[in-house]
């Protein structure tokens, strides 16, 4: 999928999020990101959206069968446990999107959160 695609998904998926506020979309590295009041909670890369997660979503997406990003690095395929693949059948039914998207923003948030205290404590 070449980049104009993946926007064109990013913006369409923006549209069908209500809820959440105003959603962008930005570039990040070959895929488009999806942001909620400045907190990326979502990007869509080579034709697939992926959607932030926290420790009780995760089981979640894995008990669905879904993966987390992963991209070839320099010998080995890099992982990013932090976003999953969205299952399919989230973009049929929009009040289902926006239950999924509001759960990574609040798994987005979370994690913010949790940088924040750690920071704070010194941890």
């Amino acid at each position: 999928m070449n980049k104009v695609t993946t926007r064109d998904l990013a913006l369409d998926l923006a549209t069908r999020i209500e809820g959440l506020g105003a959603i962008s979309v930005r570039r990040f590295f070959g895929g488009t990101a999806l942001i909620a009041d400045g907190i990326q909670f979502g990007f869509v890369m080579k034709g697939s959206f992926y959607l932030r997660v926290d420790d009780a979503s995760r089981t979640r997406f894995e008990a669905l069968g879904m993966n987390p990003f992963s991209y070839p690095g320099r010998g080995k395929t890099v992982t990013v446990s932090s976003y999953y693949a969205a299952p399919d059948d989230v973009f049929d039914d929009n009040e289902q999107l926006r239950e999924w998207a509001a759960d990574a923003y609040q798994a987005a948030l979370g994690a913010i959160h949790k940088i924040s205290r750690a920071t704070e404590t010194g941890v």
